[in-house]
């Protein structure tokens, strides 16, 4: 029997093992099918604070990793399949394990919804290809760059990244923004924002070193083929939370988010399961952010384990 396990190993699950761990409370780390979380793909991570020149994602996560080691974390190299979380005991089931906990913190977080496109996969994370205009917007400044979607998400792209690109160019399938109508407004009246309607892209081209040079697309009506020069290519058609695996057991809402309705923003409807990062979050989905909810839910559930179970007391 654990007092806390927690699934997952982004920036989320892994300042909770820390917290977790510095409270004496031993607990299991379940890494999942990409220990380190969707940050081990990021070549360069300016944002995070304390790292004035930049790091690279895998090192971040690892340093995390080795510091909740340091203070009593342990880990295992495992995939749950399913859960059973009504009672004071929190059952995980993996194809050949059962783990049984008093707490649970899930910080599975959400996989980006890509494209399918010849070249995606090759240049995705540093060579072009990306998926977050707050983390990477910044290493192209003065080219030009494109986005794809239509929604309120790849608006709020284009418009950020006009602080750094020389020009933005959106490509939407329709020939209308699916965004609130302030967002589409606000893009459409941009100077540094084109957009091409009716247009989707069918392959990302690599220059002779392997970086993204162009995007070859379509347009839906005239059936018409060609390039769109440039060196940042932004995917915005939402994001997957890796929930599937929690069925029925948890509240979510209509896209697989966990939902929390308590003020920590980290509680989930059933006592002792909390949530961190970005399978709750799909607001900010920053490191720094899943890292702070990381510390609320071990926080959370450090104060539970010693009132409901006297752990610690």
């Amino acid at each position: 029997m654990e007092n806390v396990i927690i699934i997952g190993t982004g920036c989320a699950g892994l300042t909770a093992a820390i917290y977790a761990a510095r409270a004496n409370l031993e607990p299991l780390v379940i890494e999942g099918t990409q220990p380190g979380g969707q940050l081990t793909t990021t070549s360069e991570v300016e944002n995070f604070p304390g790292f004035p020149e930049g790091i690279d994602g895998y090192t971040l996560t690892d340093n995390i990793r080795k510091q909740a080691a340091r203070f009593g974390a342990k880990f295992a190299s495992d995939v749950i399949g399913s859960v059973e979380l009504k009672g004071d005991v929190k059952i995980l089931k993996s194809s050949g394990k059962t783990y049984e906990t008093r707490t649970l913190i899930i910080a599975t977080g959400a996989r980006p919804r890509l494209l399918g496109i010849p070249g995606e996969q090759e240049m995705y994370g540093g060579k072009g290809v990306t998926t977050c205009a707050t983390c990477d917007g910044a290493f192209y400044r003065g080219m030009e760059v494109i986005v794809v979607g239509g929604g309120d998400s790849a608006c709020e792209e284009a418009l950020f990244l006009t602080r750094f690109a020389s020009k933005v160019t959106i490509l939407h399938r329709r020939d209308e923004f699916r965004a609130s109508k302030i967002m589409a407004d606000r893009t459409l009246a941009h100077d540094k924002i084109e957009v091409r309607w009716n247009t989707v892209p069918e392959e990302v081209l690599a220059d002779e070193s392997g970086n993204m040079r162009a995007v070859r697309v379509k347009d839906v009506k005239s059936g018409a083929v060609s390039e769109i020069e440039a060196k940042g290519f932004f995917i915005a058609i939402g994001h997957i939370p890796n929930t599937a695996f929690l069925g029925d057991e948890i509240p979510t809402d209509e896209d697989g988010y966990i939902v929390s309705n308590h003020a920590s923003g980290v509680h989930t409807e059933i006592e002792g399961v909390y949530v961190a990062g970005d399978c709750s979050d799909h607001v900010y989905r920053q490191a720094i952010t899943a890292a702070g909810m990381g510390c609320r839910a071990a926080i959370s559930a450090e104060r539970y384990l010693t009132d409901k179970f006297g752990v610690g007391a």
